[in-house]
């Protein structure tokens, strides 16, 4: 006597076959959709917990997770560093946006903080001027941009067209 499939088993397995071949269902749609809308976590300093990924899509997933004032100056500071360095290459890892360039590694940072918007030049030590802002670490320099102050923007391009152009840190 032959088996009786339930309509419900033959779904189940057409679902599984359509993801055996790389397609998803409705609602496996519908969940990633709900879990890309989701606000991301805040962490001390209204720094946005973004996970880790290369290219320009977690950069502004990033800078639109930022809350307030310093939402204005992290898409200043990207919109600087893209103007200045046309080729740069993005990320976000440690919950931090960094600009590189290929073959010669990462040249800047940033990262929000309570009362402030930290610029990192990692090798911001050998830029002339130097950014104000010491660090434990000899080659870094720190810009802090404060609510209502950011830099003079050639000074800040220039910082990034000289950063650009020395060897950074390991992308």
């Amino acid at each position: 006597m032959a088996k009786k499939i339930s309509k419900k088993k033959v779904a189940g397995s057409t679902e599984a076959s359509k993801a055996s071949k790389g397609r998803t269902s409705t609602s496996e749609r519908r969940v990633g959709m709900k879990h890309t809308l989701q606000k991301p976590t805040l962490l001390s300093g209204d720094n946005p917990q973004i996970a880790k990924g290369y290219g320009d899509e977690p950069v502004q997933a990033y800078i639109a997770a930022i809350p307030g004032w310093k939402r204005g100056v992290a898409a200043w500071v990207d919109s600087m560093v893209t103007s200045a360095v046309p080729a740069v290459h993005k990320a976000v890892k440690w919950n931090s946006p960094l600009y590189g360039v290929e073959d010669q590694g990462w040249f800047l940072g940033l990262h929000c903080y309570a009362r402030y918007v930290k610029v990192a030049f990692f090798k911001g030590a050998h830029l002339s001027p130097r950014p104000p802002g010491e660090s434990k670490q000899r080659d870094v320099r720190y810009l802090d941009i404060r609510e209502g102050s950011l830099p003079d923007p050639a000074q800040f391009a220039d910082w990034v067209l000289q950063a650009s152009r020395l060897p950074g840190e390991k992308m």
